[in-house]
């Protein structure tokens, strides 16, 4: 039954059974196989197909639902098995923002230190993206914004908050400046995150307060490949504080703190709602509890 459940996530999921197939690892009349013997388990029609994936049936969203909590709590069970028998073992993936991505080491480094059985996956991803991958049971926790958008049912803990500074050049526009305006930034040729970014969402509308239109001449939703735009000297940007301080930046590049108005918000980790917690969550929340310090 279990594996029939993994099945039919992976089809909602992926809204195809050729894809699903693929990320579960079996043929697709396996597959196709395994969800019709679960329709007939259950006494109801979950999928919507003919030759194709057409959507899920009213029963299947509900069934949905019930899947990803019996296939986590069997994941957490057979994790929890595990620790007692050999230690904490196994792969913690993790999803972060791109702006945050610079103190996941802060985290992992001392986590495998204490447990290095444990392998660590960690990717840059949307504030969205990591809620659904949270909820799909792709990823084992998130670290994202806490306080601008919903959340939904996550279990969050704050770990630092976020301020901005304009990333330029000497000779540039208000390089000389000890600090800026959302006003004075929105006036000069910008190179930001993507719009799917909720850093690039957070920006915008801190430029529309200002009177400004976010109109930037280059997007990414990679961080370094804005740092590398910034180092032509023919651009700014604007980054996080955090970010910055990783990236050890030296002339020519400067960081001017943006004030007027000073705009900070939460970032944190997300782990699925959910009681008992895996072993790996738990021990990865009890980690991350250590760096809510000054620092952070």
């Amino acid at each position: 039954m279990i594996d029939k459940l993994e099945f039919f996530i992976a089809v909602a999921r992926e809204q195809s059974f050729s894809r699903a197939a693929e990320t579960c690892g079996v043929t697709q009349p396996t597959l196709s196989a395994g969800i019709k013997q679960l329709e007939e388990t259950l006494g109801v029609l979950l999928v919507n197909r003919s030759s194709r994936f057409h959507g899920l049936t009213p029963e299947g969203e509900r069934v949905l639902e019930w899947a990803k909590r019996i296939v986590g709590d069997s994941r957490a069970m057979r994790q929890e098995v595990r620790a007692l028998k050999s230690g904490l073992t196994g792969l913690m993936r993790i999803a972060v923002i791109p702006t945050a991505l610079s103190m996941v080491a802060a985290l992992t480094t001392p986590f495998r230190a204490k447990h290095p059985g444990v392998r660590f996956s960690v990717s840059s991803a949307t504030s969205q993206e990591i809620l659904q991958g949270i909820d799909d049971l792709e990823i084992d926790a998130g670290i994202t914004y806490l306080d601008n958008e919903p959340l939904g049912t996550v279990r969050s803990l704050p770990l630092y908050t976020e301020q901005y500074c304009l990333l330029t050049s000497i000779g540039s526009p208000f390089s000389d400046h000890r600090s800026v305006t959302w006003a004075e930034v929105g006036r000069i040729p910008l190179c930001l995150l993507t719009p799917d970014m909720q850093n690039r969402r957070i920006v915008d509308q801190l430029l529309v307060s200002a009177g400004n239109r976010p109109e930037p001449t280059l997007e990414s939703n990679s961080v370094i490949a804005l740092y590398a735009h910034v180092k032509t000297g023919q651009w700014a940007s604007i980054m996080a504080e955090k970010l910055v301080e990783t990236l050890s930046i030296s002339d020519p590049i400067r960081s001017i703190p943006i004030i007027e108005p000073q705009a900070v918000h939460q970032i944190g980790l997300v782990v699925p709602r959910r009681e008992p917690m895996t072993p790996l969550t738990a021990t990865l929340f009890a980690e991350a509890k250590k760096l809510i310090a000054p620092q952070f």
